[in-house]
């Protein structure tokens, strides 16, 4: 097996970002044992302390599992897998798992949404007033970004369900990696804003019926928006 070789200076990171990517785009298919630990690290011209470290945290993140005495297997990372391997599937395997996440964004965050407003405290609501403010005026579109992700964040909390948090968290960490490709979507920190407006409106009056309501058209717009070609926002 040949391979570029791999900059020493952060050998232990591109390794993995290599060894992932071949995982996930079915060089080695779940089930498939990775080829012994020296030809491995001969084909990626690593040593074999780093490629352990790179194993390490592979099967950590879930896409790996290796067993003394018999090798590092491949997991069946659909049928096993958390929302902790989403960021790392958007990031290599792209769109497909985008969509998917957008589905399901729409779907739990209207739920989500309508939970907050239920049980959101007064020190969330005001967290989401300020937030809503700085989305206003944020300077630039990357900032506008980051703040609406920390506006779902506190939705997420506000719900008083550690769960729905971590889901919340699992989609914007996916979201996270794959995040330049939107930032058109935020190229208007006023429009942006004023698409939040009615969901957080919503959440703090604690209507969780018309917070259902204002996220699923705000998740339903704002995809609209960032599947379009950048520069296209409406």
């Amino acid at each position: 097996m040949t391979s570029t070789p791999i900059p020493r200076d952060t050998v232990v990171d591109s390794l993995v970002d290599r060894l992932r990517d071949d995982v996930l785009t079915g060089r080695y298919p779940p089930g498939a044992y990775l080829p012994p630990e020296r030809e491995l690290a001969a084909g990626y011209e690593v040593t074999r302390t780093s490629l352990k470290h790179a194993i390490v945290r592979l099967a950590q993140a879930g896409l790996l599992e290796t067993r003394h005495g018999v090798g590092t297997r491949v997991r069946d990372y659909e049928r096993l897998g958390g929302p902790e391997l989403l960021p790392m599937l958007v990031s290599t395997v792209g769109p497909a798992w985008m969509r998917e996440i957008f589905e399901v964004r729409r779907e739990v965050g209207a739920q989500v949404a309508a939970k907050a407003a239920a049980n959101a405290t007064p020190g969330q609501r005001d967290r989401l007033r300020d937030l809503a403010a700085r989305l206003r005026d944020a300077d630039g579109a990357d900032a506008a970004q980051l703040t609406e992700c920390e506006i779902h964040r506190v939705i997420g909390r506000a719900t008083g369900n550690r769960v729905y948090g971590f889901m919340v968290n699992a989609l914007l960490n996916a979201y996270m990696a794959v995040r330049e490709g939107f930032t058109h979507a935020f190229a208007d920190p006023a429009a942006a804003a004023d698409r939040m407006a009615p969901l957080i409106d919503a959440v703090c009056a604690g209507d969780a019926a018309r917070a259902h309501a204002a996220a699923a058209a705000y998740f339903a717009e704002t995809e609209a928006i960032m599947i379009t070609e950048p520069g296209r926002t409406r």
